[in-house]
């Protein structure tokens, strides 16, 4: 697939004066006088961007070859006429019956060979010939049936590509990872060396004679599996940028997208790789009611959205006003948590707040999914809410095209998070995100903004860097970490990284070879612990998960483990490198370990919170290009709360108090 042209250099995805308000709009579900009655709901709520035609692709090509873009056409003019602005989907997130039944060979397979088959979404591999030929027909006929259409502003490309299905392993996906590896290693000799394929009697003479990492045995061949998660992510990218090529060809000055699925909860995508091709990334994020800190992972996954943005602002294109229909137990949202939710996205660097969906549908799968507009209609809480939000995001204009600013990054690695949770490890209970939410949720409550960053990116700026079980690492990413310590950043790199290359082969010599020099230690064997066991460190840090025999060659010990067999051990250590300094962390520490290394880590770095706060309040920051500072302060709590900072508040008028009431939110245009 050759490679789509370059984007528009400014897209104008928001061309209104403020941030954009919308969601999922699906027409199709209603008749006309639902339709017009819409438009004026609309009006009333402020709505200025709606994603339109999803799923549509089977009344807009009922039959092979025939269309009936009547209803849209109708759709669009009305929205238009509304000065309301489209992100027009190309339709293609499920293929329509008459598609599947005449081609069954675009339907996905599964690592078992199963095949999973129509009557939901998704089911079609991106790696399916006949599949992208018809997906290409109906995106070049959107195109240009719309492409001077007034209402169109963005093209929303495909729907939550890799959900529900991440990875196939079809017989047209298995050409594609053979073809994805003669590019990537030039000889099956090359690729052998890299899959070390002299264990187990892997040898391969040609590439014809791989499979992906299909049901065997045993256990598979790590390499092949981490290249198969490198390989599904750009199937998915390759298909994406089939559909973004023709929208190139036929409407060059109009942004495109396609909203990610960037959180806590998914593994499956590198969307690092995937923010080049994006105008502006876009990004779905639910609530899972049963985490009585959601919140928090909220601000997680909206800061990563940011740290894949490259601190750009960035589409919020779908959540919740109240409760889903997937999960277990689908709790309403609290009065005001949809503000909450909202605002925190904005502060974390959304130019535009969406949700799933305008009107609540009355059949289909999702038919308890909340909604804009509810069952209940106007006369509803949800409603009022969702009007309330319309008013608050046009008071805040003045914060749009502002970035969040920080002076704490976290490393940040979808590579790393794959490899270092392949089986076959020294423990099956280290996962990547433990210690990365740990510190996340530590600088989220004391109010310190925080980015996420790729181990390869700038990082100038940053007075504390925080790398968190980064087990597969590049030398020059390796050096580029080691080059901020150098600089004059505080960085701290925590067990198991730096353990193997970009191939998965163990760095020899000693753990953790990748930073061995920066950290001036050396690790010699590794320690985990059983399950439910604990170590505790001599500052009384109980430690979880994993310990190590570490020697310090040229760091200071500042902790060490207790007890045998690891009795005087290093467990924290510091070495000064450059400017900076060079901290190793060799456990899982509590939350109280954690609150007392990050006191000594933001002392040394001379990190600051944005404000000063009662607890429960969140705070982020805002800067504009002109110097502008907007303060964001939410109450989480029922009760008020104090915060310290001058300036008018955007949301209420007028010079801000110092307090913010329980459950509501403050925005501070600082003096």
């Amino acid at each position: 697939m050759p490679t789509p042209p370059s984007p528009p250099q400014a897209p104008a995805w928001n061309s209104a004066p403020g941030l954009a308000f919308g969601g999922d709009y699906n027409p199709e579900q209603w008749p006309a006088d639902v339709r017009l009655e819409d438009i004026g709901l609309m009006k009333e709520a402020g709505i200025t961007l709606l994603s339109v035609a999803i799923f549509s692709w089977a009344l807009l090509e009922p039959r092979e070859g025939e269309y009936d873009f009547g209803w849209l056409d109708e759709v669009l003019d009305n929205l238009a006429g509304a000065g309301i602005k489209v992100a027009l989907a190309t339709a293609t997130a499920a293929p329509p019956a008459w598609l599947v039944r005449k081609h069954p060979e675009v339907l996905p397979a599964t690592a078992e060979g199963t095949v999973l088959e129509r009557g939901s979404r998704r089911h079609y591999s991106p790696s399916s010939a006949v599949y992208r030929r018809h997906a290409t027909t109906i995106t070049r006929k959107l195109a240009e049936r719309y492409k001077d259409h007034p209402a169109l502003a963005l093209w929303h490309v495909d729907n939550e590509l890799g959900c529900h299905v991440s990875e196939f392993y079809g017989e047209e996906d298995a050409a594609a990872f053979r073809h994805w590896l003669e590019r990537r290693y030039g000889s099956i000799e090359a690729l052998n060396g890299a899959w070390g394929t002299a264990f187990w009697s892997q040898h391969y003479a040609s590439f014809e004679e791989i499979i992906p990492p299909r049901a065997a045995p045993t256990t598979l061949n790590p390499t092949q599996r981490l290249d198969f998660q490198r390989f599904s992510s750009w199937a998915l990218m390759d298909y994406y940028r089939s559909l973004l090529a023709v929208i190139r060809e036929v409407t060059p000055d109009v942004p495109a997208t396609t909203n990610l699925m960037v959180s806590s909860a998914t593994k499956s995508l590198d969307y690092f790789d995937w923010a080049k091709d994006l105008d502006v990334v876009a990004n779905d994020h639910y609530l899972v009611a049963a985490d009585p800190e959601r919140e928090i992972e909220l601000a997680f996954s909206a800061d990563l959205t940011r740290g894949v943005a490259g601190n750009r602002p960035w589409i919020l294109m779908e959540h919740s006003t109240s409760a889903v229909n997937w999960q277990p137990r689908n709790q309403p949202k609290m009065p005001g948590e949809m503000l909450r939710n909202s605002l925190a996205h904005v502060a974390r660097g959304a130019d535009a707040v969406m949700f799933f969906q305008w009107r609540q549908s009355a059949a289909g799968a999702e038919k308890f999914h909340s909604a804009m507009v509810p069952h209940g209609g106007r006369d509803t809480r949800v409603w009022r809410e969702v009007v309330a939000l319309g008013e608050a995001l046009k008071r805040l204009g003045a914060v749009k095209g502002s970035r969040v600013e920080s002076r704490v990054a976290i490393v940040f690695d979808y590579e790393a998070w794959w490899a270092s949770e392949l089986d076959s490890h020294p423990s099956e209970d280290v996962k990547y995100l433990d210690l990365l939410r740990a510190f996340h949720r530590s600088l989220f409550l004391r109010g310190v903004g925080v980015d996420f960053v790729h181990p390869a990116a700038e990082l100038a700026g940053y007075d504390l860097v925080l790398v968190c079980t980064l087990y597969c690492v590049t030398d020059d990413a390796a050096a580029n970490i080691a080059g901020a310590a150098e600089a004059g950043a505080t960085v701290l790199v925590s067990y198991f990284s730096g353990i193997v290359d970009e191939r998965d082969h163990i760095r020899l010599g000693g753990y953790p070879g990748a930073f061995r020099e920066l950290l001036g230690i050396r690790t010699e064997e590794f320690h985990p612990l059983l399950e439910g066991g604990q170590a505790t460190l001599s500052d009384g840090t109980i430690g979880r998960i994993w310990s190590e025999h570490v020697h310090a060659e040229g760091a200071e010990t500042l902790a060490t483990f207790t007890g045998y067999p690891l009795d005087g051990i290093p467990a924290l250590t510091r070495r000064t490198a450059g400017r900076g300094a060079a901290w190793y962390l060799a456990t899982l520490p509590d939350r109280d370990g954690i609150e007392r290394l990050l006191d000594r880590l933001l002392a040394e770095a001379g990190v600051t919170a944005a404000a000063e706060a009662a607890a429960g309040v969140e705070l982020t920051r805002r800067v504009s290009p002109d110097g502008r500072r907007f303060l964001f302060a939410i109450n989480h709590g029922r009760e008020d709360a104090v915060v310290k900072a001058d300036g008018e508040e955007l949301l209420g008028g007028g010079r801000f108090s110092g307090l913010v009431p329980g459950g509501a939110v403050a925005v501070i245009a600082e003096d």
